[in-house]
This record gives C-alpha cells, structure tokens and sequence, in this order.
C-alpha cells in the first residue's frame, strides 16, 4: 500500500506495525484511508516494544496528530493466544491491555504477523505479486501464504459470507521433512545439532545460513562465517559451490512446505511466497526446484498443479492486511 492507497478506509486516525525479530515497520491511517508516514526502525535499538512506539511517534507525528490516534493494529511475529504476547525470536514481550492504555486507544488489535499478510492477499493487485508456474486462483478459495525471513512465517485466509477471514497459526514451526538423500543427509546433522528440527530451522535467514554451514560439513569443507544475505548474493553464490547450493536447498524445501500448505488448506484460491527473502532472488527463485517441488505429490499432483503460487512483491503486505482489519472492526462499531 503506497501513501494514498485507498483499498480500505480505518475512518479514524489509526497506527499500524508490522513488528518482526529484526525490524519494526511502522505507518498511520489517516481519516481518508491514506498510508501516510511509513518508516522503518531496527527492533535492536530498543528495550521495548513502548519504546519503538515512542520513537516514531514523536518523529514522525505532531502531538496534535498524536492525540487524535483512536485505534491502532499491530502484526507480531509470534503467536497471539492470551493478553501477554511474546515475540518468537526477538526479546519483546508486552500485555495488550496495558499498551493499549499506555497509548490511550480506544482499539488495540495484535494479531500474528502472518494472518495480516494473509488478511492481504486477496486485496493485492496483479503489479503487486508475480506468478511462479502454472494454475489459474479459483474466486472465494482459501489461499495460503508463507514466508521466510528473521523466522518463517505461515497463515491463511478463508471466505466467509461476511469476508474474508485470516487463519493464525505457528505453521513454521511444524516438522521438516526430507524428499531426497541429500535433504536426509542435512535433517540427520541438525537433528543431532537441535532437540527439534522445524521448517523455520532452515526456512529462514538463520536456517539459510546453517543450511549452508551442514552442506559444507558433509562434504568436509571448511564453512566460511556467511551472512544469509551473502549466501544470496549473485556474486558468493556463484563462486561457493555450497552456497550455490544452499540457495537450491532452500528453494526446493520451500517448495515441499509450500505444496504441504496448500493440500492442507485446499487453497485452490493460490499459495503466496511473502517475506523477505524470496522477492530478492528474483529469477533465481522462478527457475529453482520450488514449483516441481510444490506440485511432487504424488497422486496429488494434479490437483496442485492447477494452484497457482505467487512471489508477493508488495513492499508493506501486512499494512494493506491491518488496513483491512481496522475497516472490518469500524464497520462492526
């Protein structure tokens, strides 16, 4: 959602955050429905999430404007089950109710960061997202979306005869399975290495980063103290076979969760790569193993390759999600 992006309308002056483990994204709603004031601040930079609130707060708004804030939605990459939220890889931690009171709001909405991607998905445009593969979305099917980034982030979102309903859920955190001996071969090392080896423990920055470190290991050579983002790089990865390789891996397993997602949703509506890993790597990603992978189902294949999967390119997902969640609670008011 760019400044003046008008899809759906708070009616009020409404904050919104995206808040993951390594940024916290920040914007405000005004009356019109416009996105206004969308900035981004390093979660590391602050104690708590009060104060991170604070900084933008009195950056980038007036206190006039600050005192007319009625409501705000806030994405957390964690789960949302009781007042006390706790992000999952990230030290934040804070009560609902007190920072509602704390910020004297009248709506205080936390949600987990994925259901608010997925709140999106069917309001994105067809600029705002780019196809990988065949299949054609069904209208009113559920849709799936996930995404890798500081974890790896799963929802849903289902019709309903009063729109559209995201499905929260921990998703990422779901066992990860091998479809090959060198996929065994890696799960093997890590399971001696963690008590539990979930998709986010290679689905991710950190995950792509020991996905490289195990290849190596395998193979008896020295691993180089590699950024995820260096992995990634056109330059690295084309140089270090293991890297190289790393990437492939990481494509390829994306695409076993991904076709996993959409047999258990039936998200005949389409299945979304979101978060902030797979939109850089481009062609790269078009032309790896994620969609042979997606529709490898055996019996199923059919069926999912009639699904289509998309790369969504929207840069703030999860705002154009929290929008529409501010619009649907003030039409309920």
């Amino acid at each position: 959602m760019e400044p003046g992006d008008k899809r759906h309308s708070a009616l009020r002056p409404s904050l919104i955050a995206d808040v993951g483990a390594t940024n916290a994204r920040f914007a405000v709603i005004s009356r019109d429905g416009g996105l206004q004031r969308p900035r981004v601040l390093a979660c590391e930079d602050f104690p708590t999430i009060h104060g991170a609130i604070a900084a933008y707060l009195e950056d980038e708004l007036p206190l006039t404007d600050v005192r007319e804030l009625e409501a705000a939605a806030l994405a957390i990459a964690g789960p949302v089950t009781s007042d006390r939220v706790a992000l999952t890889n990230h030290p934040w931690s804070f009560s609902i109710d007190e920072l509602r009171c704390h910020l004297a709001l009248e709506q205080l909405h936390v949600l987990n960061d994925f259901a608010a991607v997925a709140a999106a998905m069917p309001y994105l445009d067809p600029d705002e997202r780019t196809q990988v593969g065949g299949g054609e979305a069904l209208p009113d099917a559920p849709i799936g979306v996930l995404g890798p980034g500081s974890g790896l982030g799963v929802g849903g979102v289902v019709p309903t005869a009063t729109g559209w309903l995201p499905l929260p859920g921990e998703g990422g955190h779901a066992t990860m399975a091998s479809a090959n001996v060198r996929e065994s071969a890696v799960l093997d090392r890590m399971r001696a290495r963690y008590d539990h080896v979930s998709a986010e423990r290679l689905l991710s920055g950190p995950g792509l980063v020991d996905l490289y470190v195990t290849l190596a290991e395998i193979d008896g050579v020295p691993g180089v103290a590699y950024t995820a983002a260096q992995i990634t790089s056109p330059g690295i990865c084309e140089s270090d076979h293991h890297c190289h390789e790393a990437v492939d891996m990481f494509c390829a397993m994306l695409g076993t969760v991904a076709g996993n997602l959409a047999l258990t949703l039936g998200s005949r509506g389409g299945v979304y790569v979101a978060g902030g890993i797979v939109p850089k790597l481009g062609a790269r990603f078009a032309a790896s193993a994620f969609r042979e992978r997606f529709e490898a189902k055996g019996r199923l294949r059919p069926y999912l390759a009639q699904i289509p999967t998309y790369v969504v390119t929207h840069p703030f997902p999860a705002f154009l999600g929290l929008a529409a969640l501010l619009t649907r609670a003030h039409t309920k008011v």
